[in-house]
């Protein structure tokens, strides 16, 4: 098989191809130079590209998996494009999405004027588990509190494209995306070169420059550090990567200590101040003295030293308040009353099930909807009702009637698809889209972000933790931008 003679869109919405079977616009020239290739060299390339991410230890940890935790990241070949119009739109959306959550967040552990104005249930805010008591009157640095956010987006059969989520913790991904670009350039080093494809290279810089500028105000040259929970963590390589390309240190709890009211880092020179703290690790584990007492990956002391302005923690504890999957569906309105503005890429369609009339609804189609518990990611906690037992679904309606606050239903979508190199043939696969977004002197949205593949044919669950990989994400300059010549084998 040389090219894409056999592959079918199966009647999904397709990233590379029209229903009639013809290339879009934007990937015609790749269609094109792929199906120029001789017999075998895709898959050739394929097999070296995976060789390569098994020597560069590109990895992730599946703690319940029995044969080892360690896997490598699942990588398929065949990229997915977005023309420079589409993207355009997107990065607009994003944008507007951050700037009003982060709005959001601030008046929530402040005045609260959105909950008194009836805009959001003040109950759906305060019940949350994430809505976490000691952030109440937290100041962050420059304002800002959401300064990483993961958006995951996904198309519909329309065509059109929502939110699915946002995830604005500790979102995880973005290492691959530099490096996924890194391994295509090495196995199609020639249509990099002659391509209009727009860079993710730099994200490690955008990043610390996004890091120094919380604290450029008070400190001429600060010093940032990135805090993991340790080797063990599913993000781990993540952590190392970006440490090591931001040229900061990499380091755990153990490592840090507070002294004379600021935080110092532990080093071969002695002890060293630490001015920001990219945390990987979640708020409540944070500070043994503020949060969980039986925490041994924080640090005792931090938020006093946060609270005083002595440091700035990215993100800013308290933010994952916007993450509960309930919050998230009033984000149209929340955009509406900070910006006075619509809601430009929409929410994908949600019932509440803490509402009597959206929780019979939903009891009543469980066959037809996705279940997801309000604070689980990761593909956890989840029900695909056409997919599921009727046991799983007299288990949920239990969990929905037993704790409703806890739930939201939405639209089983029929997620678009790409192709995906499957031995020596293409099949489809379904995607989504994790764009990252840096919030920091101003919003940049990192052009692309991951795609990530269920790789598991039918699968709708594109988490890795869930069997799902990833494809390299290319955001052209504009039309034509993949106009390429030459012989890339």
């Amino acid at each position: 098989m040389t090219g894409f003679e056999e592959y079918s869109t199966d009647g999904f919405y397709d990233e590379m191809f029209a229903a009639d079977g013809s290339a879009r616009p934007a990937a015609q020239m790749l269609v094109e130079r792929i199906e120029s290739f001789p017999e075998g060299e895709l898959t050739r390339r394929q097999i070296a590209a995976e060789y390569a991410l098994l020597r560069m230890g590109i990895t992730f940890n599946v703690y319940a998996d029995e044969q080892g935790v360690e896997k490598i990241f699942p990588f398929d070949l065949i990229p997915r494009i977005i023309d420079a119009s589409e993207w355009e739109w997107i990065e607009r959306g994003l944008k507007q999405r951050i700037h009003a959550l982060n709005l959001f967040i601030d008046d929530v552990y402040h005045d609260q004027k959105i909950l008194k104005d009836g805009i959001v249930p003040a109950d759906v805010v305060l019940s949350s588990e994430r809505y976490l008591q000691p952030c109440i009157g937290l100041d962050p640095p420059r304002g800002v509190w959401c300064h990483i956010t993961g958006t995951d987006l996904v198309r519909d059969s329309d065509g059109q494209v929502y939110v699915l989520e946002d995830n604005l913790g500790c979102p995880s991904g973005v290492s691959y995306v530099v490096e996924n670009r890194q391994l295509m350039k090495r196995t199609f080093p020639q249509l990099f070169g002659m391509s209009q494809i727009q860079p993710v290279e730099d994200y490690p810089s955008q990043l610390l420059n996004m890091l120094r500028y919380l604290v450029t105000d008070k400190v001429l040259s600060p010093e940032v550090a990135v805090l993991t929970p340790g080797v063990y963590n599913s993000a781990y390589f993540e952590h190392s990567f970006l440490a090591q390309q931001m040229g900061v240190e990499l380091v755990e709890g153990r490592d840090l200590v507070v002294m004379d009211g600021f935080v110092h880092a532990r080093t071969t020179k002695g002890f060293e101040r630490v001015d920001v703290i990219y945390r990987r690790i979640n708020d409540d584990f944070l500070d043994p003295k503020a949060f969980k007492p039986e925490s041994m990956l924080g640090v005792p002391g931090l938020m006093d030293v946060y609270k005083a302005g002595r440091v700035a923690l990215v993100n800013a504890p308290g933010t994952c308040v916007a993450d509960d999957k309930v919050v998230c569906a009033f984000v149209p309105e929340i955009i509406k009353y900070y910006l006075g503005e619509d809601i430009i890429v929409p929410n994908v369609p949600t019932y509440m099930c803490w509402k009597d009339s959206d929780q019979k609804y939903v009891l009543e189609h469980l066959d037809e909807l996705v279940v997801k518990e309000a604070n689980q990611s990761g593909g956890y906690g989840m029900l695909i009702g056409p997919h599921a037992t009727k046991a799983e679904h007299e288990e949920f309606a239990r969990r929905i009637k037993d704790n409703p606050r806890n739930y939201i239903a939405q639209p089983t979508l029929a997620l678009s698809r790409v192709p995906v190199l499957i031995d020596d043939h293409f099949e489809g696969r379904h995607v989504d889209l994790r764009p990252f977004i840096l919030y920091g002197e101003e919003i940049y949205v990192l052009p692309g972000g991951l795609t990530r593949v269920a790789l598991k044919k039918g699968s709708l669950v594109v988490n890795s933790s869930q069997g799902g990989g990833s494809k390299d994400t290319w955001v052209l300059s504009g039309p034509g931008a993949l106009s390429v010549t030459g012989n890339e084998a």
